[in-house]
């Protein structure tokens, strides 16, 4: 199984020349279930319904609980925002729940959790966005134990272990990602640990997701960072999920626009 992570960029820069360059990456990889972030939506249409129309396949999106700090960075009070799950397979459930913020673009950000109906197991798959300030690692640590609690809940009723995709805005080594994760410090939820992805990638193997080799993530003058992450669930019977691969991807232009400022983050997991 072939999932991946992935911050769209909403509607910054040239986008539907970055939408057309998103739809061609995700093509070439075939994802079986991605999730997505800064998706935008508008004028009873969004980015997530487009991609799936262009794809074939199943999706399910959810709005931000509060778009207007996003709406006047972009000038237009019209464009929502917000985080989806796109699925090679039926999404039969979906729950959305609000984490903790404080202000400004803090405010209002989500957890989205879709049910798919993979061959042979339900697969409890989550994705999200948390706070973006460089010295808000205080709330990230408490939307992430948000997060876990939202996870725990939904995260029953097949051998599949859970599935936890997003733009964290955080480095590997933060507390915010160590207790998440939960076994390199008590986990956010007691008993419930989280494996990050990519520590089964090649040590040499090139891991920013942001990355100032691109030109909208160079204008910022920042070091690049691995800010993006799939956590899985520790394996069940026969290994599954466990991870047989990982890398990043959407890391390059494409038809002369990078697609995103973000990279993506794909991994494929033992379905069998």
């Amino acid at each position: 199984m072939r999932v991946l992570t992935w911050n769209l960029w909403w509607r910054f820069g040239p986008w539907e020349r970055r939408r057309e360059a998103i739809a061609a990456v995700l093509r070439d990889l075939r994802p079986d279930v991605a999730g997505l972030q800064e998706v935008w939506a508008a004028d009873g249409d969004n980015l997530a319904r487009w991609l799936a129309n262009e794809l074939g396949m199943h999706w399910t999106f959810a709005q931000v609980g509060d778009p207007r700090p996003w709406q006047r960075r972009i000038g237009d009070p019209a464009i929502g925002v917000g985080n989806a799950v796109l699925s090679r397979w039926p999404i039969t459930a979906r729950q959305v729940a609000e984490l903790p913020g404080v202000h400004g673009e803090d405010r209002g950000r989500i957890a989205l959790h879709a049910r798919i109906a993979a061959p042979g197991h339900d697969l409890p798959f989550f994705t999200t966005h948390l706070a973006a300030a460089a010295d808000a690692s205080a709330v990230r640590c408490e939307q992430v134990k948000a997060l876990a609690t939202f996870v725990a809940a939904h995260r029953d009723g097949t051998s599949f272990p859970p599935v936890i995709t997003g733009d964290f805005n955080a480095r590997p080594d933060s507390d915010e990602i160590q207790l998440f994760g939960g076994y390199k410090t008590a986990p956010a939820v007691a008993g419930q640990v989280l494996l990050d992805a990519w520590e089964h990638a090649s040590p040499t193997q090139p891991s920013a997701t942001w990355d100032t080799a691109n030109p909208f993530v160079a204008v910022y003058f920042g070091p690049s960072a691995r800010v993006d992450y799939i956590h899985v669930g520790p394996p069940g019977p026969g290994g599954l999920g466990d991870v047989t691969s990982v890398r990043r991807a959407g890391d390059a232009a494409h038809g002369g626009v990078w697609p995103s400022d973000h990279a993506a983050v794909v991994a494929d997991l033992r379905d069998a």
